[in-house]
């Protein structure tokens, strides 16, 4: 029987600043990756998503970005290889410390918005990235965009790649995620986001805005927290899978 991991970004609200609807979410997912206080998220509203994620038996993975709270993480910030290095290390030392504060263990990580992007079109910055990884713990996995140069380095530097898809993000025919600055990037139709997740699990296609079909083979399916419509979304995906015969289950 076919099995999916399902994953969300978490643990972004910060101070007075509300954002998704974690709660609502760890019901229907499998992982979550967990803020880190750069790009979203403090260190109160990070333990409290850590404690839910333990509650809920979902796996816990790292979620660093660039230090980039105005911007959400999702603008590129140029950075020397030293700098960007302490910046991953410090950012997934700390979740880890704090997970490992409550007597479980962080799985894997994952680069958020901006940074994911750029590691999966730049090499250098992938290596840099995940070397700074390694040096915290080399028992981490790494998750990161299905199909990209990530798989080659991760298997270089000897830690285990996690291939990602997306449920609720447009492909282009490259199989690179449409920029959130052009329309149609992001996928809001419940059916549609549920789709695009069984096409992919079942027939490793998914299709672009232009109608075309793009190979898509991946372990692990993200919906973010900040989409408006995650939960409904997370709920249909839930119903098709298993109408489907298709399990919900961790890497």
């Amino acid at each position: 029987m076919t099995s999916v991991d399902i994953n969300c970004d978490m643990g972004e609200s910060f101070g007075n600043y509300i954002v998704g609807n974690d709660a609502a979410i760890f019901p229907y997912i499998t992982s979550c990756n967990i803020a880190c206080g750069a790009h979203a998220g403090d260190p109160y509203h990070i333990e409290k998503t850590i404690d839910l994620a333990i509650a809920h038996g979902v796996q816990i993975g790292a979620h660093p970005g660039y230090p980039d709270l105005q911007g959400f993480g999702r603008r590129v910030i140029p950075m020397p290889k030293e700098e960007l290095s302490a910046s991953i290390k410090f950012q997934v030392a700390a979740l880890k410390g704090l997970v490992e504060s409550k007597g479980h263990s962080l799985a894997y990580v994952k680069p958020h918005g901006a940074l994911y992007n750029q590691m999966a079109r730049n090499k250098e910055t992938a290596r840099w990235v995940i070397q700074a990884i390694k040096s915290i713990d080399r028992n981490l996995k790494i998750m990161g965009l299905a199909g990209s140069h990530i798989k080659d380095i991760a298997q270089e530097e000897d830690l285990v790649f996690v291939a990602e898809a997306f449920a609720d993000r447009q492909y282009e025919l490259n199989g690179e995620l449409r920029s959130r600055n052009l329309e149609n990037a992001v996928l809001t139709d419940t059916y549609k986001a549920a789709d695009q997740i069984l096409s992919i699990a079942l027939y490793r296609k998914a299709r672009t805005l232009n109608g075309q079909e793009v190979s898509i083979e991946a372990q692990s399916f993200c919906i973010h927290g900040d989409n408006p419509k995650a939960v409904d979304i997370l709920k249909h995906i839930t119903h098709i899978l298993k109408e489907n015969g298709i399990n919900k289950m961790h890497f």
